[in-house]
């Protein structure tokens, strides 16, 4: 069954108000970046469009290759720019040129390799958080039932 994104919002609410009740009704759950996307650009069909484009060019922009080739039109400019002799052109080259066509898909490379990092982390927490959620679930249970089986002995000392 497909549910929408307002669905799942609606889900998810329910499921806070329930567990702020009742502890043991929580549901744990993994937030996925599909998930939050909606919240960001919106629900409808230009939401989708916005977060598909934005990720499409991130994704294209953050590769080294792409750092490669703005180097390469950077390096384009520097003749020109040496050409001038001018210390404050060369220095203008460097900054608007260089630095901020190479640095930028770079920075967005790294910025990639740490958030897999803690997307993988954040998996690992998820599967161990809903394992010790199980086994609390699980104590309490056990917990119930010798509470019941306390109660039997009292009334039968009595």
């Amino acid at each position: 069954m497909i549910t929408s994104d307002s669905d799942s919002v609606r889900a998810h609410d329910a499921a806070l108000s329930m567990a702020r009740t009742n502890p043991r009704a929580h549901v744990p759950r993994l937030v996925r970046a599909e998930e939050v996307h909606t919240r960001i650009h919106g629900p409808g069909a230009m939401g989708r469009f916005n977060a598909a484009v934005a990720v499409r060019i991130t994704k294209i922009v953050g590769t080294m290759y792409c750092a490669y080739v703005f180097t390469v039109i950077a390096l384009v400019a520097l003749p020109a720019a040496i050409q001038q002799g001018s210390p404050t052109v060369l220095v203008n080259w460097l900054s608007s040129n260089f630095l901020q066509l190479v640095l930028l898909p770079i920075i967005i490379v790294g910025q990639n390799v740490i958030s897999a990092a803690q997307d993988a982390r954040a998996e690992a927490d998820h599967e161990t958080l809903t394992a010790l959620h199980q086994m609390s679930k699980q104590q309490i249970e056990i917990l119930e039932g010798q509470n019941e089986i306390l109660d039997l002995l009292k009334e039968r000392a009595r």
